[in-house]
C-alpha cells in the first residue's frame, strides 16, 4: 500500500525475493503474502480475488475499512 491519487491509498502488488523486519508474512494454499505489518490496520478483513476478462486480467480487492474511492478507481480511504 502507498499514498496515491486524490482518496489516499493505493495497493502495490509485486514480487519480492527479501523479507524485511517489519514484514508480516502470510501463506494461503502455497503462496506467501509477505505485508508491511503498519499498513495492516488498513487492509484487516481485506479479500484478495484474481478475475480475468476478455481484455483484462487484475487483482480485486474487498476492503471492508474503505470509506471512498476516487473515481478512476485508483486510490481509496480508509476508517483508519
Amino acid at each position: 500500500m502507498r499514498s496515491s491519487g486524490c482518496s489516499g491509498f493505493a495497493y502495490i502488488v509485486e514480487l519480492t525475493d527479501s523479507i524485511e523486519a517489519n514484514d508480516q508474512i502470510f501463506e494461503i494454499n502455497g503462496i506467501k503474502i509477505v505485508i508491511d505489518k503498519d499498513v495492516l490496520p488498513y487492509i484487516s478483513g481485506t479479500q484478495i480475488d484474481y478475475t480475468r476478462g476478455n481484455l483484462s486480467e487484475a487483482f480485486v480487492f474487498n476492503n471492508p475499512n474503505v470509506t471512498a474511492s476516487c473515481g478512476c478507481g485508483e486510490s481509496f480511504t480508509t476508517t483508519h
